[in-house]
């Protein structure tokens, strides 16, 4: 009697087991993917983060006086937006990396800090920030950026300017 009260406690156990070390997993893959995707940002490809976007996916980024402004709808226009990112010099690095819900319907969040220094090596901004993210399928949908200080996107606008750095125009592309 006692061996079989045990053995669906143990096929329980197993499964849980398994399902924690397969959600590891997963944070371990995702994580490593996307260290890889902003290492190719910082080199000025955008691609394949740009890759990892649904064709309707919302990017929604702090309302200003600045190229990267508001809510960027469709990934041509996240690739206009990603295209001023790597064209201003910004540098980025994926701090932390929290993930819930099922694969089917991920939602993220993750630390990214970022920056920028002017061709004399001077730099020109520094900001943290969160990045909110759902998925579906594996997909970017909808991409939400909070900042520690919205200020500094527009001073960092103002500098861009100032050094003759202008933002894409509606329709380029291509890595820069």
């Amino acid at each position: 009697m006692r061996d079989r009260v045990l053995i669906p406690w143990s096929a329980a156990g197993v499964a849980v087991c398994m399902t924690l070390a397969g959600r590891v997993m997963l944070e371990r893959v995702l994580l490593s993917k996307l260290r890889r995707d902003v290492r190719a940002l910082n080199a000025g490809d955008y691609r394949p983060l740009l890759s990892g976007y649904a064709e309707d996916a919302v990017l929604r980024f702090n309302d200003g006086d600045h190229r990267w402004s508001g809510e960027h709808r469709g990934k041509a226009a996240i690739e206009r937006f990603l295209h001023d990112f790597v064209g201003a010099g910004v540098q980025g690095e994926l701090r932390e990396l929290y993930l819930a819900g099922p694969p089917w319907r991920l939602r993220l969040v993750a630390r990214f800090d970022d920056m920028a220094t002017g061709a004399d090596g001077e730099e020109i901004y520094r900001n943290r920030t969160v990045l909110v993210v759902r998925t579906r399928w594996g997909r970017i949908v909808h991409h939400e950026d909070y900042f520690e200080d919205t200020g500094r996107i527009a001073v960092l606008e103002a500098r861009l300017r100032e050094l003759g750095i202008a933002p894409a125009a509606a329709g380029a592309g291509g890595p820069a």
